[in-house]
C-alpha cells in the first residue's frame, strides 16, 4: 500500500509522528488524513560547528524585517561581523533603526536594493571598506531578500511576474555575482533562502514558485562550480512562516485583489466571474495567520550552513505535513501526487 510505505520514514523522525490513514475504494486509495498541527522537521540541534572566532564577516540581504532582521541580530550575538542589507535604510526604516540602535561595531546596516546594480556595487565597496583585511574576503553571503504575491495565472499581470522575479531571482543572482570574488577569497559560504514552493508548485502562487524554482537551479549550478574552489553553497527551504513574517495581512490581500480585478482583461472577468474571483481571494485571506510564529528553525538552519564544517546541501525547516507532501511531490510520479493533491 502506498500510504503504508509513506508512513514508514516517519517512525524515524523526532517528535510526534504524523497520523496517516488509508482506505480502499475499488482500486483507488485516499491517504493523508493528518492531525491539525505538526512539529517542525527543522527544529533540531545541529552539530559539527566550527568556531566563528575572529568575527567572520557575513552579508545578509533583506534585513528590514522577517528572517533577515532576526538573522542579523542572531549572527551578531554569535560573534560574526554582520553587514545587514536593508532596502529602506535611507528612508529611516524601523528595522534598520533598531539594528543601528545596538551601537555595535560588529553590526552595520547597509543601504541595499537588490534590484539596483548601482546599490549592489556600492554595497560591495562599503563591505570591503569595513573589513580589517579585504584580501581575506567575506566568509558568508545570505541571499534572503524576497517578496511574495498570489494570483492564478490568468489573474496575474506580466508586470507582477517581472516584479517578483526581479527581487527573488535576479536579485539573488545579481548580489551573488557581485560578492563572489570576496566570498571566494575566504573560501566561504553562500546561503540562498528559497522555499518549499521552490520544490513543489501550488495553485495561485505561480509568480512566487517560478522565482524560487529558479533560485534552486541557480544554487545547484553555483554549488557545482564553487566546489573545486572551496566555497560551499546551501539552500534553505522554509515551510509556512506567514504568521511569523507578517507576509500577508487582510488589508494587503484586499489591496492586491482590487488592483488585480481592475487590471483583468474583460474576457477573463466574464469567463471566471466575480463570484469565483472573490472566493479565491477569501481563501487566500484564511492564510494570513497560518503557519509557525517562531522563526528559530530557519535561523538555526542558516547558522548551521554558515558555521558547520560540512554544511547540508538543503535545509527543510517545515512541519511534518509539508515535509511529507514535498517528498511525495518530488519523488513519486506526477500522476500519483496529482491524484492525492488535486483530484
Amino acid at each position: 500500500m502506498l500510504a503504508a510505505r509513506l508512513s514508514r520514514p516517519l517512525s524515524r523522525l523526532p517528535g510526534r509522528a504524523l497520523s496517516v490513514s488509508h482506505r480502499q475504494d475499488g482500486a483507488r486509495h485516499t491517504l493523508l488524513s493528518c492531525s491539525a498541527s505538526f512539529p517542525l522537521v527543522g527544529r533540531r540541534t545541529y552539530a559539527s560547528n566550527v568556531d566563528p572566532a575572529g568575527s567572520k564577516a557575513v552579508l545578509v540581504t533583506g534585513c528590514d524585517s522577517g528572517f533577515g532582521f532576526s538573522l542579523a541580530k542572531h549572527l551578531h550575538s554569535k560573534g560574526f561581523l554582520v553587514f545587514a542589507g536593508c532596502l529602506l535604510k535611507d528612508k529611516g526604516d524601523a528595522g534598520a533603526k533598531e539594528l543601528d540602535s545596538l551601537n555595535s561595531d560588529r553590526l552595520r546596516t547597509v543601504q541595499l536594493n537588490v534590484c539596483s546594480s548601482e546599490e549592489v556595487e556600492k554595497a560591495v565597496e562599503v563591505v570591503r571598506a569595513g573589513l580589517k583585511d579585504p584580501e581575506k574576503g567575506v566568509w558568508g553571503l545570505v541571499n534572503n531578500a524576497g517578496i511574495s504575491t498570489f494570483g492564478e495565472v490568468e489573474f496575474t499581470s506580466m508586470e507582477t511576474y517581472k516584479e517578483v522575479a526581479e527581487v527573488n531571482l535576479w536579485g539573488t543572482v545579481r548580489v551573488t555575482k557581485s560578492f563572489l570574488p570576496l566570498v571566494r577569497r575566504a573560501k566561504g559560504r553562500v546561503v540562498n533562502i528559497s522555499s518549499m514552493l521552490g520544490r513543489m508548485a501550488n495553485p495561485a502562487r505561480s509568480p512566487y514558485c517560478i522565482t524560487k524554482f529558479g533560485v534552486e537551479a541557480f544554487s545547484d549550478c553555483l554549488r557545482y562550480e564553487m566546489h573545486p574552489l572551496g566555497v560551499k553553497v546551501s539552500v534553505v527551504e522554509p515551510g509556512n512562516f506567514i504568521a511569523a513574517t507578517s507576509l500577508y495581512s487582510p488589508e494587503r490581500i484586499q489591496a492586491i485583489a482590487r488592483k488585480m480585478w481592475d487590471e483583468l482583461p474583460e474576457v477573463v472577468r466574464q469567463d471566471y466571474g466575480r463570484k469565483y474571483f472573490d472566493e479565491k481571494i477569501a481563501k487566500m485571506e484564511t492564510y494570513c495567520n497560518s503557519g509557525s510564529t517562531d522563526t528559530t528553525p530557519v535561523i538555526d538552519a542558516v547558522t548551521h550552513a554558515l558555521t558547520a564544517a560540512t554544511p547540508h546541501t538543503r535545509y527543510h525547516p517545515m512541519d511534518y505535513y509539508w515535509w511529507l507532501r514535498m517528498q511525495v511531490m518530488t519523488h513519486l510520479p506526477g500522476a500519483i501526487s496529482d491524484r492525492i493533491y488535486i483530484h
